[in-house]
């Protein structure tokens, strides 16, 4: 009994010497993680949000960092500085960072801030060349008695659903128009390591509203 025991020990200790945990980074703190399969071999993956040690005016940095199990040890694909706002990125509502999601294979990133002007916004990435591509941007922006503009933006196809609402608040908050169109624009090539490090401006061609990614 008593060599079955130690036999018993030896192989759980085999194990943990193995199993490899994600280090969190010196002067990191977690903000929020989430598992599920990203890169369609089957096998869960990670992804981690951390507070970084670095600030700006806007808050401290949050970096994201993806990983895909390896064996017993996890193994980094891909990370980024950029994707996600800062802690005081949000105006006058603050933290503008919602928390990330995996679903049908892609990662969600949800988002909002702003005051009297709202904006929430969603970017959806997919693994595919290797990255972490953004195949979709969902943006709702608006303020109450003025307008609300909802952009639905598949880069895939380059389909842009783009819908705007103007309210009248003499009138009871009375929608007085819209502005509502659907039109293509290809070619935008982002991933997560570059989202935010060039703004890129799109003119809607009926009513020539701007659409910033």
């Amino acid at each position: 009994m008593t060599r079955y025991f130690f036999t018993g020990v030896l192989v759980f200790i085999n194990m943990l010497s193995h199993c490899q945990t994600i280090p969190t980074p010196a002067g990191y703190t977690i903000l929020d993680q989430k598992e599920g399969d990203l890169n369609k071999d089957g096998i869960a993956d990670k992804v981690i949000v951390f507070n970084t040690s670095d600030s700006t005016d806007d808050g401290t940095v949050r970096e994201i960092q993806v990983y895909k199990k390896s064996g017993n040890k996890w193994e980094l694909l891909t990370s980024s500085k950029n994707a996600i706002g800062h802690s005081e990125g949000g105006g006058m509502m603050g933290d503008p960072f919602e928390g990330i999601d995996i679903k049908n294979g892609l990662l969600l990133i949800n988002q909002s801030g702003g005051s009297s002007w709202k904006w929430s916004k969603t970017d959806k990435y997919r693994f595919q060349n290797g990255k972490f591509e953004l195949i979709g941007y969902v943006n709702y922006y608006g303020k109450a008695c003025e307008y609300f503009e909802n952009v639905d933006f598949n880069l895939l196809t380059g389909m842009i659903i783009y819908k705007k609402e103007f309210e009248d608040c003499d009138k009871g908050q009375q929608i007085v128009k819209n502005e509502n169109e659907t039109f293509y624009k290809k070619g935008i090539k982002i991933d997560l390591s570059n989202r935010t490090l060039k703004e890129i401006k799109i003119i809607a061609p009926k009513y020539k509203n701007e659409i910033y990614l």
